[in-house]
């Protein structure tokens, strides 16, 4: 072959090449216009959107709660109107470089991809332009078509409008939460007040909204987020030196003053639950403009009832420095919410009023202890289990001994579970959390619906008595698997929803019986506990034999709580159908006054509460299983009787296998101190002597003398008919 035929070959080899290129360019070229390209919204067309439709939520018999206005409300005004603090709090808060970078901000996004790789946490690079873009001319789907369109619109922005335009059309257009769209419509909303008026506090607080309007809502059910995002947005405006340090100070001092709603919503803790239930699985845009009709579990009349409740016994407990309560009811069995009410008045600003308790963390006092009593239950000891109620101290390693006191500062010598727990003693509770393990408990409580007690490191033998924060919605849970005999029902506050063609959406069919549940104690444990809290007889010591814990002769289950530093007041108490738990406090948690018992506070809401329910429901007694047996024991031992003991007898449940085989061994002989007639020291060896006398051994080997003149009394036996 020629040297000019070597020359065309190569010729004839580049063209064919171009004509590859240019077929592949061309055909990505179509494809991109297809997929990508094809009927993108000119930019020129920003703000408009499509028509939204109203949401509604309705209580279990359709009765309307409230509805998420449809049309967008929305004052377009100019730049010149928005006060610097809005643009500024704005640019500081979302996009630093706004003036300084075009479309994009490769640096922000390469800064956004650096902290969530290295600090795992979530920071967008999107620039205000892309914001405006995909909120105005975008659909909320996440792809990667979505976020080329949303690249490309940016650019062509970019080229159409100035800095200052863009500025101005995202603070007119961006969603600032609800049907509030744009700054002006913002600022009429949140503080009745127009934009220009508005201070620097109250510009950062809506400059942080449009990152996630639902969350950081003042209206929404944790207003304190909001609070928290507003003063991140105070300080990145310190730093970027668009405000002074003085300014700062002031900002974070002032009290901002909240518009009241002006929609009629009715049980708006519970809407306001539901609502971001639905937003954290939907999404903002359909849940609140797709026309969906919400059918949820609420009982409005129940709703009532127990919002007037909690009302008029805050208002009775002013003098003893207690300003709110919260409450809810649940059936057990289908995890149904009936009624929720998270504060004495959502709209009480003096009090954090739109805060909902029940799903604040707050400290549940004595009302932990059924929880940590099921677990010994399941490791072996029984309701008959005798424990030395005296001083004593538990080493704590790096730190100093733990000595837990009694509420009433008494000792009572020996006492068997069923009047420790249902007299609510502390002592034997620490004493049977030394025996099962700290872990154990957190084990069982996890299972039971416990979500907040996630380290064990953190917690220590004062966790039984409410050493460890819970929200009131997990503890309903929990007592919830006592209520169904050791299943665990989830909470469900929706039954259906079906969007603006009446298309279901999802629906809850309530299980016939809690079996059809996760069993997460046995029956056998559950059935115990729930005996014991309703047993009257055996809290009567502490609570009298007519206290707020009783309903008529009825068998209801209760449990009280109170703090140490008197910060929560719980009462939480069911039958199998029925469950109610009451906290009275202050949210700010400042110490209560004359609120220092289990049967004043939350007792008296949780006893009107009850009695309201059961009107048209009595109560029906548990149901024994057929793993608990009834048998007599010793009133002190928790052994058989026997003959020449001076043991007097009563009855008890125990679950099958653990029942006491050992008969009461009658008088030991032990070294007993001369001087104080009682047991002498580990080691005493002077003025002591040998006796033989009525010795009883605890969980944690403590040694009680029974028949020693002991300078505090022995407990009295409470009969059990």
């Amino acid at each position: 072959m020629g040297k000019s035929a070597k020359i065309l070959k190569r010729i004839r080899k580049l063209q064919k090449r171009k004509v590859i290129l240019f077929l592949s360019v061309s055909l990505l070229a179509c494809i991109s216009y297809f997929f990508i390209f094809r009927q993108l919204p000119s930019p020129t067309r920003l703000g408009s959107s499509s028509a939204p439709q109203s949401s509604q939520i309705f209580d279990r018999e359709g009765q309307l709660l409230y509805t998420m206005f449809s049309e967008e409300n929305r004052t377009n005004i100019p730049l010149s109107e928005i006060p610097k603090s809005v643009q500024f709090a704005t640019i500081a808060s979302e996009d630093k470089d706004f003036y300084k970078h075009g479309a994009i901000d490769i640096r922000g996004i390469i800064r956004s991809v650096f902290v969530i790789t290295t600090k795992r946490q979530i920071q967008g690079g999107s620039t205000l332009t892309q914001q405006l873009v995909k909120n105005s001319l975008l659909t909320p789907e996440r792809t990667i078509q979505r976020k080329v369109k949303e690249v490309v619109l940016a650019y062509a922005t970019e080229i159409l409008y100035s800095k200052n335009q863009i500025l101005e059309m995202y603070l007119n257009q961006i969603p600032y939460g609800g049907t509030a769209y744009g700054i002006e419509a913002a600022s009429q909303t949140y503080f009745g007040k127009k934009a220009k008026n508005l201070t620097i506090a109250e510009s950062a607080l809506l400059a942080g909204l449009p990152e996630a309007p639902t969350t950081y809502s003042p209206f929404g059910s944790r207003p304190e987020l909001g609070k928290q995002r507003q003063r991140s947005v105070l300080a990145k405006m310190l730093e970027q030196k668009y405000i002074t340090k003085e300014e700062y100070d002031k900002a974070l001092k002032e009290d901002l003053i909240y518009k009241e709603f002006a929609n009629e919503i009715k049980a708006p803790h519970f809407v306001l639950y539901i609502k971001d239930l639905l937003i954290d699985k939907y999404g903002q845009r359909y849940v609140e403009e797709g026309g969906l009709q919400i059918k949820t579990t609420l009982d409005l009349n129940i709703q009532d009832f127990a919002q007037l409740a909690v009302a008029s016994e805050v208002a009775k407990l002013r003098g003893s420095r207690v300003s709110n309560g919260a409450a809810v009811v649940t059936n057990p069995g289908t995890g149904e919410i009936l009624a929720m009410v998270g504060s004495k008045n959502y709209f009480d600003n003096e009090i954090d009023g739109n805060v909902n308790v029940t799903l604040a963390l707050r400290q549940p006092g004595s009302s932990i202890k059924p929880v940590n009593y099921a677990v010994g239950l399941i490791k072996g000891y029984t309701a008959a289990t005798p424990f030395i109620d005296e001083k004593i101290c538990f080493p704590n390693p790096g730190g100093p001994q733990y000595c837990p006191v009694n509420y009433d500062g008494k000792f009572r010598g020996a006492i068997q579970m069923r009047y420790a727990l249902g007299n609510s003693i502390n002592i034997p509770a620490v004493k049977m959390l030394k025996a099962n393990g700290v872990d154990a408990m957190l084990a069982t409580a996890s299972a039971m619906g416990i979500s907040s007690f996630t380290d064990p490191s953190r917690y220590g033998l004062s966790l039984t008595l409410g050493g460890g924060e819970v929200t009131m919605l997990d503890m309903t849970r929990a007592y919830g698997v006592f209520a169904n005999g050791g299943y665990r029902i989830d909470l469900h506050p929706i039954l259906e929803i079906r969007d603006s063609k009446n298309k279901l959406v999802e629906k809850y069919d309530p299980p016939s019986s809690p079996i059809f549940g996760k069993k997460v104690l046995p029956e056998g444990a559950a059935y115990i506990i729930s005996d014991i809290l309703l047993d009257n007889g055996a809290r009567s010591e502490a609570f009298g034999s007519n206290s707020e814990l009783r309903i008529d002769d009825q068998p209801v289950s209760v449990k009280t709580g109170t703090t140490n530093d008197l910060r929560d007041n719980w009462t939480i108490g069911y039958t199998p159908d029925l469950l109610t738990a009451v906290w009275v406090g202050n949210n700010d948690n400042t110490p209560m006054g004359g609120v220092s018992s289990g049967v004043t506070g939350a007792a008296p809401i949780w006893n009107d509460i009850m009695t309201f329910l059961l009107e048209d429901n009595p109560a029906q007694r548990p149901v024994r299983p057929s793993s608990v047996v009834g048998m007599s024991v010793c009133a002190v031992s928790g052994l058989l009787p026997r003959r020449d003991s001076p043991c007097p007898t009563r009855f008890e449940y125990f679950i099958k296998g653990s029942q006491p085989k050992m008969s009461d061994p009658g008088k030991q002989k032990v070294f007993i101190d001369k001087n104080t007639n009682d047991l002498a020291k580990p080691g005493q060896t002077e003025n002591v002597e040998e006796r033989e006398q009525f010795i009883l051994t605890d969980v944690t080997g403590a040694k009680y003398c029974l028949d020693c003149p002991h300078p505090t009394p022995t407990p009295s036996v409470i009969p059990t008919p």
